[in-house]
C-alpha cells in the first residue's frame, strides 16, 4: 500500500513539474521585403526557407519600402505588413503542415516564393 501511494505521488509530481516547465522557445526566421523588388524569408542563420518542421516561429519582418508588404498565407496564417509601413515588425506564428506563400501583393507575379512545413 505505501509503494502505492509513493508510485501514485512520484507520478503527480512529475506531472507538476512537466506542466510548470517553460515552454520551447519559437525558432527565428528574418522576412525581408524591398527596398528593389526582392522578397526573403531566411533562417536566423541566413538560410533561404523552403521547408521547415511545424511548430512555433517568431518572424522578424523588416520592410524596406512604402511600395511593397510582406503577407504569409498557409493553413491557419494570414499575416500582412501592409503596403504603407516601413520599418519592423514581430510575428509570432504557429506552422502546421502544408504549403505556405509570402508575397507582395502589389507585385505578385514577381515577388513570390512558397515554403513547405512537413
Amino acid at each position: 500500500m505505501a509503494r502505492a501511494r509513493f508510485a501514485l505521488l512520484a507520478a503527480l509530481c512529475a506531472l507538476t513539474l512537466a506542466a510548470a516547465a517553460p515552454a520551447q522557445a519559437a525558432t527565428k526566421l528574418v522576412a525581408t521585403v524591398g527596398p528593389g523588388f526582392t522578397i526573403t524569408l531566411k533562417t536566423a542563420s541566413g538560410t533561404k526557407v523552403t521547408r521547415l518542421k511545424p511548430g512555433s516561429y517568431t518572424i522578424t519582418v523588416r520592410d524596406r519600402s512604402n511600395i511593397h508588404n510582406f503577407a504569409l498565407k498557409g493553413p491557419g496564417v494570414a499575416k500582412d505588413s501592409g503596403v504603407a509601413f516601413v520599418g519592423t515588425r514581430t510575428w509570432t506564428v504557429r506552422l502546421k503542415a502544408g504549403k505556405y506563400t509570402y508575397v507582395c501583393t502589389p507585385h505578385a507575379i514577381s515577388m513570390i516564393a512558397t515554403f513547405r512545413v512537413v
